[in-house]
């Protein structure tokens, strides 16, 4: 199989590139930069999510990941970059530069490469995701050797992420310290005055009107140009592109406070009569308030991605490996796929793979969420990140870098993160003119109080516009829906539920019955053989024999149940030969010469058999929720195998909790008919669908769409169309690579109760989401007429901008606030459904 690199991704036919955006401040970047990156050709959809600062661009052909960053420069943003050296051997001349040079550019997500004949080395600038390994290949695929060198960029991408986001949250603070020491004299000098006479009496006669607002214009002059100046570096542009974003409405609205100051400070007779006034304080005050509001922002969306760091956290930095005749401490980089690895007790396990020698309990609840430590002996698997207990092993290591479970569930999760929610193709829709809007209101505003308003009426206008420019924030409405989808998913994952995609997060939601596999879902997946009914003139050991050898060919759990039996009886495996397998029947085989075939009754039925010479013992034991199956050798019938597989011990509770949250639960399963009715019966199951095959599935999940939405949960091959088929497919993380890659949703743990914990978090994040977008909308809907004076022929109310600048930030934290309630989540009472409000079943 190839590797897909984190940067880029294979959907179906489609390439995913992934890319880190700095300067998005709100819902309006976000369409500009998906515009922007739609508009690049070969780019089928963008998806751009502004909590996490991150876009994923989708692909119809080749990537062109070059077109996708100067598109996204050309919007007035930036793509976070990093540059690497390498180290090269074998060019001897100019031809072999740029033979280097163009094998490196054409890796997806390089934007620039220079190659130096001279020191042998190559400078890439490319995007953090993109893996130094791919950068190498390309280099040996062009016919010459790469070297590792300490260079920049070799630190681990979360990490730099990490420090990225630590640096900017350092100068947010630092200039808003800056601001809010030039804003404090400031506002204590002009709001001084206007409210304490005696106040005003002091500033008057001991430093005077023009001297005071000189102080005022400098100090102003100060914040605007200081700390504000990234309002305006950003803001500005955007606006001459005709393209305005928050960072332009506060740029005009701070700088329409201080020019119109500016020119009455020191031009007061451009100005008519009674209206040169000065406004200092409120350019600087919002400033200093939209800082604030940035900061804590800056600090509310680090929270956000705490299950991120968390996930990461769990990775070690090294690793014991055998090199040269003993094991020698290595950087986690640089362990390859079949080097031994050696664990010693408290440790976390490097990478994935098998124990070679030793025995060891390892604790492997971030994984599956179980608390008991599972035992390790040779032939054991073991999962990176997992932390070993009490004894020592050394094991081969079998998934390294991005293919170790660990790393696999992080992409999923970073995945999910970055996914749009269909709820916010409407936030979309709105905020995409939402700015342009606001500044025609602002237009509007100023234009009816000149004319309507009462003198100074120049002031009046001033003042109102600036506070519709500067309260109107849609900074709230972009981040309602992301902030919730990233605690929300990032929370599931530490529950041990995790949304492959974001969508399945609104689509959970609205289910109305939940479907279920049997095998390996309700029950434990590892069945035992309990009786094995002879006919006549056959022997047990012969049949038994027979049997074990053509099942050890499958991987089916009943197939291992049956091998395991003729194990402990002593039997060996005899050689087989045109082994053949049919989906919902069974198997068939030739076994020293012997035609062999192990399946369902249907299977007999089709091979010309009667299996009704084994129906009372069928019956008999079906009803007590074993699984009979049919032997046939050379053409006749031979024995009735029978297994049983124990359900779960927390299967009851988690479908009564189902039923809590007022779903409907079915059962969809290949099994006999009337051991499928036993099992559902003594679990309270509503409805079962047994004997099906797995179209037999589909068709089952169609059936019941037709009373509402569908979830499906199962962990075989054979689930992999159903789970395809439901509205949301919940693979349980135990079962295969198939079912898991077909399903929307992976459940760590083999614990129904997963299940109920992803309902509740579904319904507990769309009900998040939906309270922030009321409450984002509803504050714009009530307080831009209010900035805009509607309440001013009523009561004399008036919204200063300094007061607009300080909802507006206090906007932005209430959403984020309201989303990080979602890390309280606590399992016990997820499982109990406390989370969502019970609906009866429609």
């Amino acid at each position: 199989m190839n590797q897909i690199l984190p940067s880029e991704r294979v959907e179906g036919a489609a390439k995913v590139l992934r890319l880190d955006i700095e300067g998005m401040s709100c819902a309006s970047c976000v369409g500009r930069v998906e515009r922007a990156i739609a508009a690049v050709p070969g780019v089928s959809s963008a998806s751009v999510n502004l909590v996490a600062e991150r876009a994923d661009v989708t692909f119809a052909g080749p990537v062109d990941g070059a077109a996708v960053l100067h598109a996204v420069e050309e919007a007035g943003y930036e793509v976070r970059q990093e540059t690497r050296e390498l180290g090269i051997e074998g060019m001897t001349c100019a031809s072999c530069v740029g033979r280097v040079e163009r094998a490196i550019a054409a890796v997806p997500g390089v934007s620039s490469v220079a190659v130096n004949l001279a020191t042998e080395r190559a400078t890439v600038r490319a995007l953090p995701s993109v893996d130094m390994r791919s950068i190498e290949a390309a280099v040996r695929d062009a016919g010459y050797e790469p070297r590792a060198l300490a260079m920049r960029g070799a630190a681990d991408t979360e990490d730099l992420r990490r420090a990225t986001k630590e640096a900017e949250y350092a100068r947010l603070r630092r200039d808003l310290l800056v601001a809010a020491v030039l804003t404090a004299p400031l506002f204590v000098l002009e709001m001084g005055s206007h409210l304490v006479p005696a106040f005003h009496d002091l500033v008057m006669n001991g430093i005077g009107m023009r001297e005071s607002r000189v102080l005022q214009f400098v100090l102003a002059s100060l914040v605007l140009f200081g700390p504000g100046l990234r309002f305006l570096r950003k803001g500005l542009p955007a606006l001459a592109r005709f393209a305005p974003d928050m960072n332009s409405l506060v740029a005009v609205g701070t700088l329409a406070a201080w020019g119109y100051s500016v020119v009455a400070t020191f031009l007061p007779a451009w100005l008519p009569a009674g209206t040169a006034n000065v406004y200092f304080e409120a350019a600087a005050v919002i400033v200093t308030l939209i800082l604030l509001g940035r900061l804590l922002e800056a600090r509310a969306k680090g929270r956000t991605g705490e299950a991120i760091k968390r996930l990461v956290g769990l990775r070690t930095k090294t690793a014991r490996v055998a090199r040269g005749g003993g094991f020698a401490e290595v950087p986690l980089d640089e362990v390859a796929v079949g080097d031994t690895v050696e664990v010693r007790p408290g440790e976390r396990i490097p990478v994935d793979g098998t124990v070679l020698s030793g025995s060891s309990f390892v604790d492997e609840s971030m994984i599956t969420g179980e608390p008991v430590p599972v035992a390790k002996e040779r032939g054991a698997t073991v999962v990176g990140g997992t932390i070993n207990e009490t004894g020592s092993f050394t094991y081969r290591a079998d998934r390294v870098g991005a293919d170790t479970v660990l790393a696999q569930i992080i992409r999923m999760v970073e995945e999910a993160q970055g996914g749009k929610l269909p709820i916010q193709a409407l936030v979309d829709r709105v905020t995409r003119w939402f700015v342009p809007a606001v500044m025609a209101a602002a237009a509007l505003t100023f234009v009816v109080w000149m004319v309507f308003g009462p003198g100074p009426a120049l002031g009046f206008a001033l003042v109102n516009a600036v506070a519709v420019l500067i309260i109107a924030c849609p900074c709230a409405m972009g981040l309602a829906t992301p902030t919730s989808v990233m605690v929300g998913t990032g929370r599931a994952a530490e529950l041990g539920v995790l949304f492959r995609r974001g969508e399945a997060l609104q689509s959970l939601r609205d289910v109305d019955v939940v479907a279920l596999d049997k095998t390996g879902t309700l029950t434990e997946g590892r069945p035992e053989l309990t009786d094995l009914v002879l006919a006549d003139g056959f022997d047990r050991h012969d049949v038994l024999g027979l049997v074990s050898s053509v099942e050890a060919k499958s991987e089916h759990p009943i197939a291992a149940a049956i091998v395991a039996a003729a194990k402990a009886e002593g039997l060996p495996a005899a050689a087989v030969d045109r082994f053949e397998a049919f989906p919902g029947f069974g198997v068939e085989a030739i076994v020293g010469g012997r035609s062999v075939a192990i399946g369902a009754d249907r299977l007999m039925t089709r091979l010309g058999l009667d299996p009704s010479t084994f129906a009372g013992d069928a019956e008999r034991l079906a009803v007590e929720g074993k699984s009979p199956l049919y032997a046939a050798v050379d053409g006749r019938l031979a024995a009735l195998v029978v297994v049983s597989d124990p359900v779960k011990a927390t299967s009851a509770a988690a479908i009564a909790a189902l039923h809590g949250l007022g779903l409907r639960v079915a059962m969809v399963t290949g099994d006999n008919e009337r051991t499928a009715k036993a099992v559902a019966a003594s679990l309270g199951i509503d409805e079962v669908f047994a004997e099906v095959l797995p179209e037999g599935k589909v068709a089952a999940v169609r059936s019941l769409g037709l009373s509402g939405k569908v979830a499906f949960v199962g962990d075989g091959i054979n689930d992999a169309p159903a789970l395809a088929a439901a509205d949301v497919g919940l693979a349980v993380g135990t079962g295969t690579d198939v079912a898991i890659e077909s399903a929307d949703v992976v459940l760590m743990s083999g614990d129904l109760n997963a299940v109920v914990t992803a309902v509740a978090v579904s319904r507990a994040t769309i009900r998040n989401i939906r309270q922030n977008l009321f409450w984002a909308f509803a504050y714009n809907v009530v307080l831009v007429p209010v900035a805009a004076g509607l309440l001013y022929p009523l009561n004399g109310t008036l919204l200063s901008p300094a007061l607009a600048a300080g909802a507006m930030a206090l906007s932005s934290v209430f959403v984020l606030g309201n989303a990080l309630r979602l890390r309280r989540l606590s399992p016990g009472a997820v499982v109990q459904g406390r989370l969502s409000t019970p609906q009866p079943a429609r």
